[in-house]
């Protein structure tokens, strides 16, 4: 912790320090005595998430309006494809769920529920730019949900 200012540009932290300086064309905010602390960020969300039979109470629009309140300004929300989904559709879904009501920054990652080698091209698929999955999730609980068998882990823990 120190004391510093903290020059914002179209919303963006340029630079934080000791009497910066700033165009003529700025707001200032002082807020002296006080903490300026980063939004958090939510690694581990459900939006909406249909399961057994429920639907999570937050969807995309309510529950990132309460994240903002209390100071969460991303989340990193759950894909988690149905036994008879693929990743790709499920990604797709959650996206057409989020994109019209989201109110800050997120992020998705996503769940393995079944495997074969379709899941497996379409896992490295998602990985690309225009998808953006960097982390993936088994699930050995809920059986005939979400859960894998112990050889599809296993085939998908060597892919």
């Amino acid at each position: 912790m120190f004391k510093a200012d903290v020059l914002i540009e179209n919303g963006i932290i340029k630079a934080v320090g000791p009497n910066l300086e700033a165009s003529s064309v700025v707001q200032i905010v002082d807020s002296t005595g006080k903490f300026v602390i980063p939004g958090g960020i939510d690694p581990h969300t459900h939006m909406q998430l249909p399961f057994m039979g429920e639907v999570a109470v937050d969807d995309f629009e309510k529950g990132t309006q309460a994240a903002l309140a209390g100071g969460t300004t991303m989340i990193i929300d759950f894909v988690i494809p149905s036994k008879d989904s693929s990743p790709i559709k499920a990604y797709k879904q959650w996206r057409e769920w989020a994109d019209p009501k989201v109110c800050c920054d997120y992020a998705l990652s996503m769940a393995v529920t079944t495997w074969n080698e379709d899941v497996a091209k379409e896992m490295e698929i998602v990985t690309g730019d225009e998808y953006g999955i960097n982390s993936f999730k088994f699930f050995l609980a809920y059986k005939g949900v979400f859960m894998v068998r112990d050889e599809e882990f296993y085939q998908g823990m060597i892919q």
